[in-house]
């Protein structure tokens, strides 16, 4: 259990950054190009997984699997995720009429566990 504690710190410490990243590109496609939030969020999400790849498979996960098996695997379930956080922002913006970010705050959520123990167990 101790090993699966530090992987999830550093998962979380990587997820933060990856997070960060999602949100300043959210902000300003929303604030200053007025792309709708579903749109947004997505186009930060696929920006900030390729920086959660390089990190989770070197720092996260410290992986010695081969980025031919392991690259795939976590494409597809960014693919998982990056319909479950577009899914989430559109029907809290579209449907429910909340902020995007507070749209985007569940969506985060929603998909930091599934992410987490997906790649934990099938990715790396």
């Amino acid at each position: 259990m101790p090993d699966m504690a530090k992987k999830f710190g550093r998962f979380l410490l990587v997820g933060g950054l990856c997070t960060g990243i999602q949100y300043l590109l959210l902000i300003l496609l929303v604030e200053e190009l007025a792309l709708p939030a579903a749109v947004a969020s997505t186009i930060g999400y696929v920006v900030s997984s390729a920086v959660n790849y390089a990190l989770s498979y070197s720092f996260t996960y410290r992986s010695a699997a081969s980025h031919r098996s392991s690259l795939p695997r976590f494409l597809l379930i960014g693919a998982c995720g990056l319909v479950l956080n577009g899914t989430v922002t559109y029907v809290g913006t579209s449907i429910y009429g909340v902020h995007y970010l507070a749209a985007q705050v569940v969506a985060t959520a929603v998909t930091l566990l599934w992410n987490f123990l997906a790649n934990l167990r099938w990715t790396f």
